[in-house]
C-alpha cells in the first residue's frame, strides 16, 4: 500500500543555460574553457492532492563524462542534450504514484535504450557511456526529489524513512540492507559548516611568475592569493598521472606555497586531495609518487587526505589492484562509480573509498552513500565545476551524509558568473572567508535551497 506522500509526475521541462568561464580548467589532459547547465523543472502531485514544482540544475560535463577519441566534444554535448530531453519525456510518462527514489530507479531502467537510440540517431558508432547518461539525467532526478519535498512541505532528506519510503534498502541494494532505510545513513539537519576543497588545476598559476595573461577581475589569481583571501584549508590538486617528475614537482611546489601562506596566517593544519584523473598506468605509479613526496616533502605527505581515481574508469576491463596504495592513503573511485555493482567491484580490487557526485543522480548518490557507510569506506563529495543551484545541491548532499568531512566547490574559481542570483540568496555558501561554507543555510523544503 502506498504512502500519502507518494508523488505522480505531472510535467517536466528541460532547458539549457550557457555558463562562461573566467579561466580555463585542465584535467586529465583535457582543457575546458566554457560550460552549460542542464536545468529541469518537474511538477508533481501527492496522493493527497498537493502539487509543487521542483528544480534541478547540473553542468553538462561532456568532456569529463564522455572523453572520446572518435567523437568530437560538440557532438557528445549535442548527444547529452538530446538524452536529457528524452529522459525528461520518460519521466513525464511516469504514471504511478511513488517515492522519488522509485521514480528514479524506474527512469534509470530506460537509460541503456535511450543511449542506443540517441547514438544511432546521431550516427555515433561507439557506445554512449552510462556516465554521460547519468550526468545528462541528473538535473531531472534532482528536480523530482526537490518537488517531492516541496509538495510534502519537508526537506527531501527527511523523507527517507519507513514513514515515506515504500521499500527498505534491500529492494535497491542487497539483503545485507534488509530492514534499513536511508534515514539511518543521512542527517536530519545539515552540518552547520563544512571545509571547502579549492581546486588547483594543471593550468592554474601558483605564483605571479606563472601568470601569462592576467585576468584582472578583482579575484585572486595565484594559489597564495586564493589561500589568503578565502582562508583555505583544503586543496584538491589535479595531476597528470603520466609525468611523474611533473606530478612530484607540482605537489612539492604547492606544499611550499601553502607552508609559506598558512604560516603567515598562523595555521598549523591543512589538507590535500590528489586527482590523477585515471591516467596512471598502474598502482606502481602511485606508490612511486608517494615515496618521492615522502622524501621531498614529508609533511606534505601527511597532509594528503585521499587519492582519487588513479587508473582507468572501466574497472571490468582494467581491474588494476589498489590494495598497496590504499594501505598508505584512502583511494577513492570517481568516474568508475556508476552503481552498486561498480562499488562492490572497486572494493574487491582494493579501493577503500568512493567519491559521490550529485551529477550522477540524487537517487544513485543516496544509495551509494548508504552502501559506502555500511562497508566502512572513506566518503567524499565532489562537484563538476558546479555553479549556482548545482553547487548548493552538491553541498547539501555532503552536509547530510555523516562521514563526509569536506565539500568540493570550484565554480567560484572558474565560472563565478553562474552564481549570479544564488550568491545573494545564500551568501554563506559563496562568500568564503575562513575556508568553510555555511551549509546551515541549506535546511529549507525540497532539496534545501
Amino acid at each position: 500500500m502506498g504512502k500519502q506522500s507518494d508523488i505522480e509526475i505531472l510535467g517536466v521541462d528541460v532547458s539549457t543555460q550557457d555558463v562562461p568561464f573566467r579561466a580555463p580548467l585542465k584535467f586529465g589532459g583535457r582543457v575546458v574553457d566554457g560550460s552549460e547547465n542542464i536545468n529541469a523543472e518537474v511538477t508533481v502531485r501527492t496522493r493527497s492532492g498537493k502539487e509543487a514544482t521542483g528544480f534541478g540544475s547540473m553542468p553538462l560535463g561532456n568532456v569529463w563524462a564522455w572523453p572520446s577519441k572518435s567523437v568530437e566534444p560538440d557532438q557528445t554535448a549535442e548527444a547529452m542534450r538530446s538524452i536529457a530531453q528524452r529522459v525528461g519525456a520518460v519521466a513525464n510518462d511516469q504514471s504511478e504514484l511513488a517515492h522519488p527514489l522509485d521514480h528514479g530507479i524506474a527512469i534509470q531502467k530506460t537509460f541503456p535504450t535511450i543511449g542506443k537510440e540517441i547514438g544511432a540517431a546521431m550516427g555515433i558508432e561507439e557506445e554512449v557511456p552510462m556516465l554521460a547518461i547519468l550526468v545528462a539525467a541528473s538535473s531531472i532526478d534532482a528536480a523530482i526529489h526537490d518537488a517531492f519535498g516541496k509538495a510534502n512541505e519537508i526537506n527531501s532528506f527527511n523523507g527517507l524513512s519507513a514513514e515515506f519510503m515504500n521499500h527498505d534498502l534491500s529492494h535497491y541494494l542487497s539483503e545485507e540492507f534488509a530492514g534499513e532505510y536511508l534515514d539511518q545513513y543521512t542527517l536530519r539537519e545539515p552540518k552547520e559548516t563544512m571545509p571547502l576543497y579549492h581546486l588547483v588545476g594543471a593550468l592554474d598559476p601558483l605564483t605571479e611568475a606563472d601568470i601569462e595573461k592576467p585576468i584582472k577581475d578583482g579575484r585572486p589569481e595565484t594559489l597564495g592569493e586564493w589561500i589568503e583571501a578565502d582562508g583555505l584549508t583544503h586543496l584538491k590538486i589535479k595531476l597528470s598521472g603520466e609525468d611523474l617528475p611533473w606530478d612530484v614537482d607540482r605537489v612539492v611546489a604547492i606544499d611550499r606555497i601553502a607552508e609559506e601562506t598558512q604560516g603567515r596566517l598562523g595555521r598549523e593544519h591543512w589538507f590535500y586531495s590528489l586527482d590523477f584523473n585515471e591516467k596512471c598506468e598502474g598502482v606502481h605509479y602511485v606508490l612511486n609518487f608517494l615515496q618521492q613526496i615522502e622524501q621531498l616533502a614529508p609533511r606534505g605527505l601527511e597532509r594528503i587526505q585521499y587519492i582519487e581515481q588513479p587508473t582507468h574508469r572501466d574497472l571490468k576491463k582494467h581491474p588494476i589492484p589498489m590494495h598497496e596504495a590504499a594501505k598508505i592513503k584512502p583511494v577513492v573511485i570517481d568516474e568508475s562509480l556508476l552503481d552498486f555493482e561498480s562499488l562492490l567491484l572497486a572494493r574487491e580490487i582494493g579501493y577503500s573509498g568512493v567519491a559521490l557526485k550529485a551529477c550522477k543522480g540524487h537517487t544513485e548518490s543516496l544509495l551509494l552513500a548508504a552502501a559506502a557507510q555500511k562497508y566502512g569506506m572513506f566518503l567524499c563529495v565532489q562537484d563538476l565545476t558546479c555553479p549556482g543551484a548545482s553547487f548548493l545541491h552538491s553541498a547539501e548532499l555532503a552536509a547530510r551524509i555523516p562521514t563526509v568531512a569536506a565539500i568540493e566547490g570550484n565554480g567560484r574559481q572558474y565560472c563565478p558568473a553562474g552564481n549570479a542570483g544564488w550568491k545573494e540568496r545564500f551568501p554563506s555558501m559563496f562568500e568564503i572567508e575562513d575556508g568553510t561554507v555555511g551549509t546551515y543555510a541549506l535546511g529549507g523544503v525540497g532539496l534545501g535551497h
